[in-house]
């Protein structure tokens, strides 16, 4: 992608009113751009990253079992009148009255909707365990919608939802979520922290937050310092057993500043493992067995023949919240260090001296090459001066900038930076190459 073809809107300084680093650099970066309080237009950049960050959701809970399928933003209010969370869920709830009078809501979440797919459709224990997952805008009308994509109205979610005949299988569908969850987190980059959590307007009673430390997070929390340098379980763990995954992250001492217990932090972490921080909140999962099948009547046969009612969880991840949530744990003063499965780009070529046939010459043969090799390459072909591309590639935080000039190449080499070290190299071009595409 040729630079100078491409849209990005860069600023030289953050909107005043943009309070914290995500939203600041989001901002700079031209990765969104403000419609309305919480509400934001995607520009090209951070559409790229909110793709990939999507595709990795996607993929780990597809190798958790979960199917994909796509529901409406608009829901009936007699759904969730069924439910009796329609009065219950508060002002955050957009209600709308279409033109033949018919009340509606912009989804904040999808229980009732998925409840009533599932009625009309499955009617045995033989149909389960079942988990339907969709990625969908969500609209929560907050009433101080602030901090960027971190706290706004309109957002991206991941909402899963398990059924199972009884507690037992339904809590092994909540450790699979739970691990696909670690895997997820660790793909991205960050290192997410399991917390016991309150179940808020979800219900049920077993919930745990998914908490990522960064000194600018919206909470307090409390924890065992191992919990944040611990593996995540990676794909190859036995599915259908995760139970000692979950206890070994569960028995030690996590938890939000809402569930603190003091007394019980100091006797269960040693001294030199507590650990207290902020944290960000991306992902959220619970289990609340029957709270929405038995009022929806979403019941099937059981092996006595006799329905009963389905076990229920939900299992969010915040994909658009995602992006601030990285950038709050990665970067510097120059700008964003995106993890690589993230990045917009891959590589960064920059072309010190665009005018310069050689050297254009030299970065053509070399972008090609790079895609050829599968590499996603922004190509800055620019006339702007050498300091204003070299700013403009470390603010957008491409993992990779390769720069070509005129009096490199008469040398020999060109010059290979690595963004998240700032660890400069110089080498022949075809070493470069051979770096980026191993």
């Amino acid at each position: 992608m040729r630079l100078s073809r491409y849209f990005l809107p860069t600023l030289k300084e953050a909107p005043s009113d943009a309070q914290i680093v995500s939203h600041q650099l989001m901002l700079r970066a031209g990765l969104i751009r403000q419609e309305a309080a919480g509400i934001y237009a995607w520009l090209p950049l951070g559409f790229r990253v909110l793709k990939k960050i999507e595709q990795i959701v996607r993929e780990e809970q597809v190798r958790a079992g979960a199917v994909e399928l796509l529901m409406p933003t608009l829901q009936l209010a007699d759904l969730w009148r069924e439910s009796g969370r329609y009065d219950a869920y508060g002002p955050e709830m957009l209600r709308i009255t279409d033109r033949h009078e018919r009340e509606l809501l912009y989804g904040p979440t999808n229980e009732e909707m998925i409840t009533d797919i599932f009625r009309a459709y499955v009617k045995s224990y033989k149909a389960l365990p079942l988990n339907l997952f969709h990625i969908q805008w969500k609209f929560r009308d907050e009433r101080r919608p602030r901090f960027g994509v971190m706290r706004g109205r309109e957002f991206l979610m991941k909402d899963a939802y398990s059924f199972d005949v009884d507690e037992a299988a339904a809590r092994k569908a909540y450790n699979r979520m739970f691990v696909a969850y670690l895997n997820t987190f660790a793909r991205m980059g960050l290192k997410a922290v399991p917390m016991r959590a309150d179940t808020g307007p979800i219900g049920g009673d077993l919930s745990h937050e998914f908490i990522v430390l960064a000194d600018t997070g919206e909470s307090q929390v409390f924890c065992d310092r191992r919990l944040v340098e611990m593996p995540a379980p990676g794909a190859n763990v036995d599915w259908d057993d995760l139970q000692g995954i979950v206890d070994e992250r569960t028995s030690m001492y996590a938890a939000t500043e809402e569930m603190h217990d003091a007394a019980r932090f100091e006797g269960e972490t040693s001294e030199d493992q507590r650990l207290t921080a902020r944290g960000i909140e991306v992902g959220h999962i619970f289990y609340f067995g029957t709270k929405y099948s038995e009022p929806m009547k979403a019941f099937v046969a059981g092996p006595d023949g006799r329905d009963t009612p389905v076990h229920m969880g939900s299992y969010g991840v915040g994909v658009s919240r995602l992006l601030g949530a990285i950038i709050e744990a990665s970067h510097d003063e120059a700008g964003i260090i995106w993890p690589d499965a993230v990045a917009p780009f891959d590589v960064s070529v920059i072309n010190l001296r665009a005018n310069d046939a050689a050297v254009s010459a030299a970065c053509e043969d070399a972008v090609g090459k790079l895609e050829a090799a599968g590499k996603e390459v922004l190509y800055d072909d620019t006339d702007e001066r050498p300091g204003g591309k070299f700013a403009t590639a470390d603010l957008i935080g491409v993992p990779w900038q390769l720069t070509l000039g005129p009096k490199g190449l008469a040398e020999g080499v060109v010059e290979l930076k690595r963004r998240a070290t700032g660890e400069k190299e110089s080498l022949s071009l075809e070493s470069a190459l051979a770096r980026l595409t191993a």
